[in-house]
This record gives C-alpha cells, sequence and structure tokens, in this order.
C-alpha cells in the first residue's frame, strides 16, 4: 500500500492536479468565456466579475479571490491540503489565462453541455487528490472540519447569491444556460469520484451459506462476513452472507451462489463509499 507522504503518492498527486487544472481551464476557456456563462464556486465570481468590468482577466480575478482564502487555509486546514491546493489553484491560473481554445459551439445549449463535460471531468480530477483547485473549496473544509456544516450547504449558499447577481445582470438565455452548465459539471464531478469508487454489497440468504463462503475465499478469495439473524415466518435462527465486491467479480460471486443453493437469495446493493481494509484510506487534511 502506497503511503500519503511517500514520493510516489506526492507524484500521483500532483499529476492529477496538473491534468484536471489543465482540463478545466480548457473548459472555461473552450466553451463558458467564449460564451458569457457563470460557472459556480470562486471561478464564476471572478467571471462575473470580469463581465462586468473587463478589467485584468478571469484568471488573475481568480489569484486575487484567493488570497484571503489561503491565508485563512493556512490557519485552519491541515498544511499538505494547503500546499496541495496552492499547486492546483496557480495551474488553474496559469493554464486558464494562456491555453487559447476555442471549442467553436456556436450553439448556446450545446456550449454549456460541453463546458459542463469539460469543466466537470476537471474539477473531478482534481478532487481524486489530496488538495484541490482553491478557491470555495478551501473555505468548505473550514467549516466542515471547524462547525460542522456540510461541504454542500456552503456550495448551495454561495451559489445562490452569484446566481441571484447573475439573473440581474443577464439575459434569462444566459442564466438558464448557466444553470445547466453547473447541473452538468456537478454530475461530473459525482461521476469522475464514483468512477473508481463504486462498490457492490452482496447480501446472500442461504441454508449452506457457510459453504458459499468457503466457495468465495477458495475458488475467488473474496473475504465474507456472517450477519446473524431471524426468520420472522420461521423464527430459526439464520447466517446472512455480506459480501463487498466490485462488478467484474460480481458476476463471478452469482455463478458461484447459485453453483451450491440453487435456491438462494442472492440481494446486491451499490455503495460508493467503502473506506477501510483493502478498499480506500480515508482523507486527511
Amino acid at each position: 500500500m502506497i503511503r500519503q507522504n511517500s514520493a510516489t503518492a506526492i507524484a500521483w498527486n500532483l499529476l492529477l492536479l496538473t491534468l484536471g487544472s489543465i482540463v478545466f481551464a480548457l473548459g472555461i476557456n473552450g466553451a463558458v468565456v467564449n460564451n458569457s456563462f457563470i460557472t459556480g464556486g470562486a471561478y464564476g465570481a471572478a467571471l462575473l466579475l470580469w463581465y462586468k468590468s473587463e478589467l485584468l482577466s478571469p484568471s488573475l480575478w481568480y489569484l486575487l479571490f484567493n488570497i484571503p482564502f489561503f491565508i485563512l487555509g493556512w490557519f485552519f486546514v491541515g498544511r499538505r491540503f494547503f500546499w496541495y491546493s496552492l499547486y492546483g489553484m496557480l495551474v488553474v491560473t496559469l493554464a486558464s489565462q494562456w491555453l487559447v481554445v476555442d471549442f467553436q459551439i456556436n450553439e448556446q445549449l450545446y456550449a454549456a453541455i460541453a463546458g459542463g463535460l469539460v469543466c466537470g471531468t476537471g474539477v473531478g480530477i482534481i478532487l481524486r487528490s489530496l488538495g484541490s483547485a482553491g478557491g470555495l473549496d478551501i473555505a468548505a473544509v473550514i467549516l466542515n472540519t471547524r462547525f460542522n456544516i456540510g461541504v454542500g450547504k456552503v456550495y448551495m449558499v454561495f451559489n445562490l447569491i452569484l446566481f441571484t447577481l447573475t439573473v440581474s445582470f443577464y439575459s434569462p438565455d444566459i442564466f438558464i444556460a448557466s444553470i445547466i452548465l453547473v447541473f452538468i459539471s456537478s454530475t461530473m464531478v459525482d461521476y469522475i469520484l464514483s468512477l473508481f469508487n463504486q462498490r457492490k454489497i452482496v447480501y446472500v440468504i442461504s441454508d449452506q451459506n457457510e459453504a458459499i463462503a468457503k466457495a468465495f475465499s477458495e475458488r475467488l478469495h473474496q473475504g465474507a462476513t456472517f450477519i446473524k439473524a431471524k426468520g420472522a415466518y420461521s423464527g430459526r435462527d439464520k447466517l446472512i452472507l455480506m459480501a463487498i465486491t466490485n462488478n467484474l467479480q460480481l458476476k463471478k460471486l452469482e455463478t458461484m451462489v447459485f453453483t451450491v443453493d440453487e435456491h438462494a437469495l442472492f440481494i446486491v446493493e451499490n455503495s460508493f463509499n467503502v473506506i477501510g481494509s483493502n478498499f480506500g484510506k480515508r482523507k486527511m487534511y
């Protein structure tokens, strides 16, 4: 297992931050700016200020907005998260300042969809790391760790204020397109974050669960856990077999269960956040 502070882990996190920041900047310059859209978060505020003032550039406004966040982050967030986020923020600033790209999408709806897909993919890759791209991420982490305020609530309140300003300054078309962009971006972030974390929780109810568990272990090298239960109708004590697996292994487990007991009950649930043991490590800021 790779330690979070090892050279390999540091290089991996920097790679995720670099790649994600560049992809995000491509979405901003390729679709968002060219159509005067507003994204959520601190970059959306930077865009709004640039559209109204025409001073500096969105990336420079974003850099300036981040100064107070990083001052607070230095005192209230872990140093590792601080330095990774500082790196991510600088890459976003430089990439969005110097990358010149135009997706050449003339239809506003299509541009919003493309911008949301690309920006959301970039943010999702960034958040796979132990850092962020700065901005509202830092404020959200501080409020969550200090006052137990949910990260989603912080974004919701900020974006509500931001889009209230947007609707007062711009046409309904721009406002609606921006909402579509943010919705698609958020969906892509969730998809990217769950892409490698998705697990299947399997429950097996059978009178031959001990034999099934043995088959799991010996033939598939799959761990499992017994849960004590009692039949509601029969009143008999039972053992429910629970296992956590992935999509690739799921079909093998199903085949194994019904090979041992064709009358077994095989139940599958989706899970996107399995932490501990050999599955994944909890993020520590």
